[in-house]
């Protein structure tokens, strides 16, 4: 989702506590710039390739920020695609809201930087916005004005966009790809449109007779949506209103919440939890979309390092690999391969 409100790291003495962000990103830019600057790595020189199909700026952090750390750590090459700039986004910064879509409208451009910063802290060096930068804007929600206009990701001509991702595929050639369910996660356009974009290309990026201009074809080999499960949220909803917290979406079940998927359907646990500092420092990156605060991390409990630090995928395509996680789920994106 575009807009949350998540919270600050706990007071000392409790269970979570954090590196300060500008330590977690400096340390993440000299190691970016020390490997930039001492060999000219291609997709090609590693052993395992992740893509990330995500709608807008933040996206990749609150839903799959700690896998992205912990890959990245592992000399995983992981790739994020963003579909838009996320000009429509809630400005959360009181100073910055001269940069709304309905004043300067110069929020897209100012997200581009929120956007590398946080992508510094996670040590993902290879990030890209999908046709490139402003190719298509943030739809905004069904049924209002933005999600009319022609340049919007929402009314873009599929074949273009599928097109384009289609090249990345090729060039990056992933083995694991990564985006959002049949709805979106919660039903946002721009998270629609890039589910069904990310699903076409998968396809047609394994077709040697489509655009074969674009490169040599390539399958990849598993295909994710990214999820939460109910149990997740409802516990947290629990912890909460145990600390006296009573704001948690202005509702008490799990199942009254427009995300969550039943625990069942879920299939990979990935434990990002040692890249939990790094996944927060991304967060304080976007600061016009995330406003840190409120109780959540400091759950003497550990639901918030759970939450956070633990994410959650549904295998839609390919093989499940070995299943030695919680309740039989894969550990792994690439179990199996």
């Amino acid at each position: 989702m575009t807009d949350a409100t998540l919270p600050p790291p706990p007071e000392p003495g409790e269970r979570l506590s954090f590196d300060p962000e500008q330590d977690v990103l400096a340390e993440a830019e000299a190691l970016i710039d020390g490997a930039a600057e001492a060999v000219d790595i291609t997709p090609l020189d590693h052993s395992r390739r992740l893509l990330l199909v995500h709608a807008h700026p933040d996206d990749e952090t609150i839903g799959t920020g700690a896998s992205m750390a912990r890959y990245a750590s592992e000399n995983v090459l992981v790739t994020l695609v963003t579909c838009t700039l996320g000009e429509e986004g809630e400005v959360l910064v009181p100073e910055l809201e001269h940069l709304a879509a309905d004043r300067e409208d110069g929020l897209g451009q100012h997200r581009i930087g929120e956007l590398a910063a946080a992508m510094e802290a996670l040590r993902v060096t290879d990030h890209r916005f999908l046709g490139g930068p402003g190719r298509w804007r943030d739809s905004g929600m069904m049924g209002t004005p933005a999600n009319e206009r022609a340049d919007c990701f929402w009314q873009a001509p599929f074949d273009e966009a599928v097109r384009e991702l289609v090249a990345v595929y090729r060039e990056v050639r992933p083995h694991v790809v990564v985006t959002y369910d049949e709805d979106g996660g919660y039903g946002h356009p721009d998270h629609l449109q890039a589910h069904r974009v990310t699903v076409a290309a998968f396809d047609a990026a394994a077709d040697p007779s489509y655009a074969p201009e674009l490169g040599e074809s390539w399958q990849a080999r598993k295909l994710y949506w990214t999820a939460i499960p109910k149990s997740l949220l409802q516990a947290g909803i629990d912890a909460l209103k145990e600390q006296g917290q009573t704001d948690f979406f202005g509702v008490d079940s799990a199942d009254d919440l427009p995300f969550g998927v039943p625990d069942e359907v879920v299939t990979t646990e990935v434990d990002g939890s040692a890249h939990l500092d790094a996944k927060v420092a991304a967060m304080r990156a976007h600061k016009t979309q995330i406003a840190v605060d409120g109780p959540f991390f400091a759950l003497s409990n550990g639901v918030g390092q759970q939450a956070f630090g633990r994410e959650h995928y549904i295998l839609a395509r390919g093989e499940r690999g070995p299943g030695d996680g919680p309740d039989g789920r894969e550990t792994d994106l690439f179990a199996g391969l």
